[in-house]
């Protein structure tokens, strides 16, 4: 009798199951941030005029892979602050702007993602534009 009342249990639980399944609507997608096909503005429209000669220097110097003029050029840039999309660690790297009067790496930053997407900062991390070429 036992072996009965559980048959029919696993019966309806299947049938349950695939009714449900059948009706299901899909989850909509999950909110993340919006993706454009338009392409960010070149550098010269979101970097401050007096800073674009540097801007440019440091790309050109990224695109031959250096010498660089600071050790910690090309080293991981964690996003701890999150404002870059989020991405796997290791997929960022920063360059220093060399900042007039500093007498340190100053506050400027080109950070580059792996597969090229690149962003500026002259506040030390507070803000981006991106400026990908």
């Amino acid at each position: 009798m036992l072996y009965l009342v559980i048959a029919a249990a696993v019966a309806l639980t299947t049938a349950y199951l695939q009714q449900r399944t059948r009706t299901a609507q899909p989850a909509p997608p999950a909110p993340g941030p919006a993706r454009t096909s338009a392409r960010p503005a070149p550098p010269s429209a979101t970097v401050p005029t007096e800073e674009q000669a540097a801007v440019q220097r440091t790309l050109e110097l990224i695109a031959q892979g250096g010498p660089f003029p600071y050790p910690k050029d090309g080293v991981t840039f964690q996003n701890r602050e999150h404002k870059l999309p989020e991405r796997p660690s290791g997929y960022y790297r920063e360059y220093t702007v060399p900042t007039p009067g500093a007498s340190n790496r100053g506050a400027r930053r080109i950070v580059r993602g792996r597969d090229g997407d690149t962003w500026y900062t002259n506040d030390h991390y507070r803000t981006f534009v991106r400026i990908d070429e």
